[in-house]
């Protein structure tokens, strides 16, 4: 799947926006593959894994375009 990502917090997590859903999808500096958090940028095009928590849509395996 693909998307922008749409913000980023100081706290090492942020959001990706995409066309497929409402609300932006979580995604934790954890889950990044090939790019460090500080490197990524607000608008940056990337492509993850969905996986559907309690919480609600989590990103995993992120990697910029």
């Amino acid at each position: 799947m693909q998307g922008v990502i749409e913000k980023k917090t100081e706290k090492g997590f942020g959001f990706i926006k995409n066309d497929e859903h409402e609300k932006g999808i979580f995604f934790h500096a954890t889950s990044l593959v090939d790019v460090e958090f500080d490197d990524l940028k607000e608008g940056d095009q990337v492509e993850f894994d969905l996986e559907e928590t309690p919480r609600g849509l989590n990103a995993s395996n992120v990697t910029r375009l």
